[in-house]
């Protein structure tokens, strides 16, 4: 089937190319490490400066308010919904989730979902992009690894085929422009909070440290959380549920990721709306699918179902062991 999806040409105007192509030159990899160490330099100022000048009420709501509104973006949309199909959605909800998960600033649409779900078909083994496993099980090869699942294989030049691991969404003309224009959601992103905070307060030192919270501190805090899906929940944390990996919930990042750290679950039911299924498992992203249910903008909700959800828990030795 796969075979029948029209090829990309080398032209950048092809109609059936996204961003990129299946290799990434130096001037991209530059991009990208400035995208990286700049918000990240300013992630490691934030606490000397919140402590010395202090940090205003306008822009911790705008640095909250961006966060979970990119978060939820990648999390519902790139994520659960764009990966995996957890649910449909109607068109408006379809474009409304591409756009919230591009102003996350991870990347374009369908390049980021490539990469998942070449992730989820070889999980933890050889062909994942990013296992922290990927060089041995010694501590210094973890190190090695965690370092690599993090960060460093954004690096790789090679890149997974959208063309092989997102054909979907590469036929859909409204998504592809979507994933093409990732630079420009990219400036969208971090020019409305100093946009609000300059209005706000009408004066540039209020655009400037609006700025500074709601675009710099707030990307980089949202890439090291999602980044620590990959490294942190497939290294350590409690695994409840049967996988094929070693994917593990980390309780601790559920809220900042939206439930996306009971990423165990996750592995064993990959198309399960919901990640949190345990009591007291806070899944803000399953809850606000809920909500779009109950407004008829998403349904065929794929909701866990108890008797599958029994069949994957382990006994309780197993799960301590």
């Amino acid at each position: 089937m796969l075979d029948d999806v029209p090829k990309p040409s080398a032209a950048d105007d092809s109609p059936f190319a996204t961003l990129g192509g299946e290799k990434k030159g130096s001037l991209e990899q530059l991009a990208l490490l400035l995208f990286i160490m700049v918000p990240f330099v300013a992630l490691l100022a934030a606490v000397p400066l919140a402590w010395g000048w202090g940090v205003s009420w306008l822009d911790l709501g705008l640095l909250v308010v961006m966060y979970y509104i990119g978060c939820h973006g990648v999390t519902i949309g790139y994520h659960r919904y764009f990966t995996h199909g957890s649910f449909k959605a109607k068109r408006p909800l379809r474009i409304g989730l591409a756009i919230m998960g591009s102003l996350a600033v991870e990347g374009p649409l369908v390049r980021w979902v490539a990469d998942h779900r070449k992730h989820h078909k070889f999980s933890d083994a050889e062909g994942d992009p990013h296992s922290p496993w990927r060089f041995g099980e010694t501590v210094p090869a973890l190190m090695k690894g965690l370092w690599w699942a993090h960060i460093g294989w954004m690096f790789d030049e090679e890149r997974t085929s959208q063309q092989k691991y997102a054909p979907d969404l590469v036929k859909d003309p409204a998504l592809r422009r979507i994933s093409r224009d990732f630079i420009y959601w990219t400036i969208l992103s971090l020019a409305i909070p100093p946009l609000v905070g300059g209005l706000v307060t009408m004066s540039w030192w209020g655009a400037f440290t609006a700025f500074f919270w709601g675009s710099l501190v707030r990307v980089s805090l949202l890439h090291h959380v999602t980044w620590s899906i990959n490294s942190i929940c497939h290294a350590v944390g409690k695994r409840p549920f049967k996988s094929r990996d070693r994917s593990g919930n980390v309780w601790w990042l559920a809220v900042l990721s939206c439930g996306e750290s009971w990423h165990n679950l996750h592995h064993a039911e990959p198309t399960s709306a919901r990640h949190g299924v345990l009591r007291g498992q806070i899944d803000s992203s399953a809850r606000l699918i809920r909500w779009a249910e109950k407004l008829g903008w998403a349904y065929d909700v794929r909701w866990p179902d108890a008797s599958r959800i029994a069949a994957r828990r382990k006994s309780a030795s197993a799960e301590a062991a």
